[in-house]
């Protein structure tokens, strides 16, 4: 068992222990190692000037997958078995490469402060597009960019360089590291339980389930972080760091898709984009979700398992996997259990997961070809902000009328619910706007939403009677309303 955090930075190999490995990593880049080209503004992952490039093994094992991310909201603990690659890193054969080539002949940069975290998400949108064999044009590019905040410069500018990179003169990551040259040290890495522990910190890096949930048996109060983008803002914030600590990043297996029997399991770190890009022919419905979930960067290192495991009744998944009638696997070190996601929240924050419990995998069922799925997320701004009411809906309709129906709302009390009446009410139901108005009266009748900084009572309970209305609209049906 190692107790050190082993990973590489810009090629290079670095073993961090002691109080290092519970810093900031874009603390430990810029202080420890004086990579001062990863900057930071908010701390909390919003502005997308500390994005650097994540590279972890992909689940073929044999090469590196790079993706841009947040490094001020992840920890050093986080990064092992890792290749982390800076602004520093992706130029270092000549001056400038081609991304910072077209930002320069673009006029992109005015303080040239927030530079840096465009380069690295431009550099991103490069490796996507490489990998993918398509072209960067304006959309592609802002949404590559949504992460990224600029105060001096405007974004048409920077828009304008970003469409004019000459991705054929763009070194990817890979050519610049030679995978042969890091993946055998990182398949060792990955390989290895690590502890460390110091005066007042003590963190571990598990490498199967069954050793998580033994670790979390017995260490109470411990906290589990896997992408970390809710748990690294409140360290961050509140300068906080919880003494017990268990990071998922070296978990076997952890990171797979798999599918079976028109469902999928889902592993404890596969990330927000990964669920995304897998159900985008599948489930576009879900799949369109993340564009408001959070920036690229926030949506390559959350992971589905952690945003289920935070426990928030305004998150942004639960409702769909409500209506979809997922199940979440729980493991101990000898056995495994399966729970409804419908009966996992017990109360806020109150899960039923036992001490010596973890979630090993989501199984979520794919939505049948005769089913409709509409999601709706309202919040202060359209993207990139936290719900103030969210809501899930899957009918099976034939022939005007309403053969069953599944519905979910979030926002609207202590965990998101399955509003059964409105379900019943509906099932049999004609597909009429009078139907969908009086499901609205009935869900709002059934719901204690509170007040507080994202939406009063009242608007909590007018947006429950109206989205019905809404849906009923979206499925086209506009021609009845009556």
């Amino acid at each position: 068992m190692r107790d050190f955090v082993s990973f590489f930075v810009n090629g290079k190999q670095v073993n961090v222990s002691g109080a290092a490995v519970f810093k900031p990593l874009t603390e430990y880049l810029r202080e420890d190692m004086r990579l001062v080209g990863t900057k930071v503004v908010c701390a909390e992952g919003d502005c997308g000037a500390c994005t650097i490039f994540e590279g972890r093994l992909d689940s073929s094992q044999n090469k590196i997958d790079y993706k841009p991310i947040n490094a001020c909201i992840k920890y050093v603990m986080q990064m092992d078995g890792c290749h982390v690659v800076t602004v520093e890193g992706v130029s270092f054969e000549e001056p400038l490469n081609a991304v910072q080539k077209a930002m320069v002949d673009g006029h992109g940069a005015q303080c040239g402060f927030c530079t840096p975290g465009f380069i690295m998400a431009m550099s991103g949108l490069c490796e996507k597009a490489l990998s993918c064999k398509t072209k960067i044009d304006s959309q592609s590019s802002k949404e590559a960019l949504t992460g990224n905040l600029c105060r001096c410069t405007g974004y048409e500018s920077i828009i304008s360089s970003t469409c004019a990179i000459n991705t054929a003169e763009y070194k990817p990551v890979a050519t610049l590291y030679p995978d042969k040259n890091i993946v055998p040290e990182l398949k060792k890495i990955s390989g290895q339980q690590v502890e460390i522990k110091t005066n007042k910190y003590h963190t571990f890096l598990p490498t199967t389930v069954e050793e998580l949930a033994s670790v979390k048996e017995q260490n109470k109060g411990l906290r589990i972080i896997s992408g970390g983008t809710d748990l690294g803002v409140v360290m961050n914030k509140m300068e906080w760091v919880p003494e017990i600590t268990a990071c998922t990043a070296n978990l076997s297996d952890a990171r797979s898709i798999i599918e079976k029997d028109n469902k999928l399991i889902i592993g404890p770190n596969v990330t927000l984009a990964q669920v995304e890009d897998y159900l985008k022919d599948k489930c576009p419905e879900f799949s369109k979700l993340f564009e408001l979930f959070g920036s690229p960067q926030i949506r390559y290192a959350g992971t589905l398992v952690g945003n289920i495991a935070n426990a928030s009744p305004i998150a942004d998944t639960p409702p769909f996997l409500f209506v979809m009638d997922a199940e979440l696997e729980l493991a101990n070190k000898s056995k495994r259990r399966m729970v409804p996601i419908t009966k996992f929240y017990k109360g806020y924050k109150d899960l039923d997961l036992n001490q010596d419990e973890v979630i090993a995998a989501v199984h979520l069922p794919l939505p049948a070809k005769d089913e409709t799925v509409r999601l709706y997320k309202v919040s202060r701004r359209i993207h990139l902000d936290i719900s103030s009411f969210t809501a899930a809906f899957r009918l099976k309709i034939n022939q005007g009328k309403i053969e069953q129906a599944a519905v979910a709302l979030g926002g609207v009390g202590p965990v998101v619910i399955r509003a059964t009446e409105v379900e019943k009410f509906l099932t049999g139901a004609p597909l009429t706007r009078d139907t969908f108005k009086k499901a609205g009266e009935i869900a709002a009748a059934n719901i204690k939403p509170i007040s507080d900084v994202r939406g009063s009572l009242d608007f909590r309970l007018r947006l429950s009677e109206n989205i019905f209305q809404k849906l009923f609209f979206d499925l086209g049906k506009k021609e009845v309303c009556r």
